[in-house]
């Protein structure tokens, strides 16, 4: 919120404007009420906003830019649901204006604040509001948030399995894990989240900026790490930083507990944020770093890479928060195998192993995946551009792949960063697609060497997801094993 103005008056004037929810929303607010669900998403990220509000009672309309061919998936989800309204292949202006009845709209992350639809609607006097902000209200029990560059996925996913994989640690009765990790949705299940319950929520830069909104943020905060990502979206790294500061700067710090912020050691934006934060009252500060974590703690933990044992070490920093031992944490660990996408062993083909990192979306986690694997590298990279530098990761490669594989709006990009990296021997070639890109690979690949998808960049030039783009080098490289 504005510095300059208290909490009560940033709940009065965004609610003035149209900017937020209720301050003291239920589930009983929605009965009766028009809801607008903006942006629906290939991935499906509405649809758990349409549910909630349809089982709360409200008329559901959804609307989105995509037709229904698009969306078969996310539809397929909500046909159960019988009233809904579909509004698809555009916006209606009708929807968001004073003309319209809508009552409430709640809007994906993926939509930008500056959107016009959203203007119309705040100008209308509308209540704008999204799913993270109404979970935030109608949450019982507390929230621990999880935020950052590369790894939060993993973090998040780490924390709630260390927190629930066993028996809940002492006092609470279940762990829910949700947010931006995926189809993990929380808000049309609210009902089954009680007061001695935990609930762990990966959260975006979008999600949170969306936050401030409410002046509300986690009980217990954690940032795994700060690089240069989605600057297509908030224009500058600076303007980036501030909407993922927000994970702290909303945080509640006259609750009736204290706060907790807990923060990579070994990332600079992250100790820039502890130094401002470290002597506030309400708060309690914590660092972390992959160096922290007990050599017979790390015996037991499967993935790979430097930077997987540093989101260890943030999950660990929370799970003894809450009171959970080291023998119960080795314990959770040996049922704990990764996520999809993320350095997932996909074959081994002709003595090569092939890798799955999808989810590396920015240069700073393609790095990440090269730094992990002390073998032959040939890498897969690029796609979608958000606007990152290449500089660094073409160094990177330059030094530390045999080949790489460009595809992509950003391959000439990538390929230009790494002939500026200087003299190297790493061997560079185009592909028009993942498929002739696998091709490639098999071709040059020995036994030995590591094939690693590690694209550095969003997939929606080629793909709908990064998800899609996994399953797709999945399935290449699952044929090729077949082909041997």
């Amino acid at each position: 919120m504005p510095r300059w103005i208290c909490r009560e008056q940033w709940y009065k004037l965004t609610e003035q404007y149209g900017l937020a929810s209720v301050r003291r929303m239920d589930k009983d607010y929605f009965k009766g009420k028009t809801v607008l669900v903006m942006g629906l998403g290939r991935f499906g990220g509405g649809v758990d906003s349409a549910v909630f509000a349809h089982q709360a009672g409200a008329s559901v309309i959804v609307t989105d830019l995509a037709d229904e061919t698009a969306l078969t998936g996310p539809l397929g989800q909500l046909r159960k649901f019988g009233g809904i309204e579909y509004h698809l292949g555009g916006h209606r202006e009708t929807d968001f204006d004073a003309s319209g009845n809508t009552d409430i709209v709640i809007v994906n992350p993926a939509v930008p604040p500056d959107n016009r639809f959203i203007e119309i609607a705040r100008k209308a006097g509308k209540m704008i509001t999204s799913q993270i902000e109404i979970l935030f209200q109608l949450s019982p029990a507390p929230i621990v948030g999880i935020t950052g560059s590369n790894g939060k996925s993993t973090t998040t996913a780490l924390t709630a399995h260390l927190l629930g994989a066993g028996k809940p640690p002492a006092g609470y009765n279940k762990v829910h894990l949700g947010g931006n990790i995926g189809n993990k949705p929380l808000l049309g299940r609210i009902a089954e989240i009680g007061p001695s319950d935990i609930v762990v929520l990966e959260l975006s830069s979008f999600q949170l900026e969306q936050l401030e909104r409410i002046g509300k943020g986690p009980s217990i905060a954690v940032v795994t790490n700060v690089t240069p990502n989605h600057l297509d979206r908030h224009g500058t790294f600076e303007a980036y930083c501030r909407a993922k500061e927000n994970i702290f700067r909303l945080q509640e710090l006259n609750g009736a507990s204290e706060a907790v912020s807990i923060f990579n050691a070994e990332d600079a934006v992250a100790m820039e944020w502890f130094s401002r934060y470290r002597n506030q009252k309400g708060r309690r500060c914590i660092t972390f770093s992959a160096d922290d974590v007990p050599d017979d703690v790390r015996g037991a933990f499967r993935l790979r890479g430097r930077f997987n044992l540093s989101n260890l070490s943030a999950a660990i920093a929370v799970a003894l928060r809450f009171g959970v031992s080291t023998a119960q944490i080795k314990e959770a660990l040996a049922t704990f195998t990764g996520l999809d996408h993320r350095l997932q062993l996909i074959a081994e083909i002709d003595g090569a192993s092939w890798y799955n990192d999808s989810i590396a979306t920015t240069p700073a986690s393609t790095i990440a995946a090269l730094e992990a694997f002390d073998q032959p590298k040939i890498l897969i990279a690029g796609g979608y551009d958000k606007g990152l530098a290449f500089d660094e990761l073409g160094r990177c490669i330059a030094r530390r792949a045999r080949a790489a594989v460009l595809i992509g709006a950003t391959a000439g990009k990538i390929a230009e960063a790494i002939a500026s990296a200087g003299e190297s021997k790493v061997r560079v070639t185009t592909a028009d697609s993942l498929a002739q890109a696998v091709t490639a690979a098999q071709k040059i690949a020995d036994p030995g060497d590591v094939v690693l998808l590690s694209p550095a960049c969003a997939s929606y030039d080629m793909f709908d997801n990064f998800q899609q783009r996994g399953d797709r080098f999945a399935e290449l490289a699952t044929a090729l094993k077949t082909a041997e």
